[in-house]
């Protein structure tokens, strides 16, 4: 159906954040969708920290936005805000990298004190680099996400259900997009 960039902005490989992240991806892959995951801790630190905008590690993840329909951002929550590497990332992006997107914000944190920064922290963010249509995210409790040493997660009830609600809500809104586009073009077709 379509193709999905899930981002994740944790500093860490072995985060909550970044396992339930390719928890989701699976999800994403059983509805039809390509996933592609970006772990942003891969890209080199001096490309970030450095402000590179030609770096090639840069120019790769900026054609991974354009060639995406959707992305998934996953970030752990620190101080109220998302994480340090996500921004350094977001920052070397094209200021419309997200135009025509849909978007899924997504966050962990220890205290339920976090999760307002989806809205008042990342959601600006994402709207101000042209996000079409940011679908209401969520964020989950890191005790309700317990981690497996070999790399899988387990979700407690409560929380699963609310995630699996909002990526199958993004996973439509992906659909109605598509759907969209298809029939604007011969619209656009005729005119030309």
């Amino acid at each position: 159906m379509a193709t999905v960039l899930s981002v994740s902005g944790s500093p860490s490989a072995s985060s909550r954040t970044n396992r339930l992240l390719r928890h989701l991806d699976d999800r994403l892959i059983a509805h039809g969708h390509e996933v592609i995951p970006l772990d942003v801790r891969t890209v080199p630190a001096e490309a970030l920290l450095g402000a590179d905008f030609g770096h090639p590690a840069i120019s790769e993840a900026a054609a991974l936005f354009a060639r995406a329909d959707g992305v998934v951002v996953g970030t752990p929550v620190y101080k109220a805000s998302y994480s340090g590497v996500l921004k350094a990332l977001l920052d070397l992006l094209p200021q419309y990298a997200l135009t025509g997107k849909t978007v899924l914000p997504l966050a962990t944190g220890g205290s339920t004190a976090h999760v307002l920064a989806i809205d008042y922290a990342l959601r600006p963010v994402l709207t101000s680099m042209g996000a079409a249509h940011i679908v209401q995210g969520w964020f989950t409790l890191d005790r309700d996400i317990t981690a497996h040493e070999n790399g899988t997660v387990t979700v407690a009830p409560g929380a699963a259900e609310a995630l699996a609600q909002v990526v199958d809500q993004f996973s439509a809104a992906l659909g109605a997009r598509a759907a969209a586009l298809v029939r604007s073009v011969p619209a656009r077709a005729a005119v030309g």
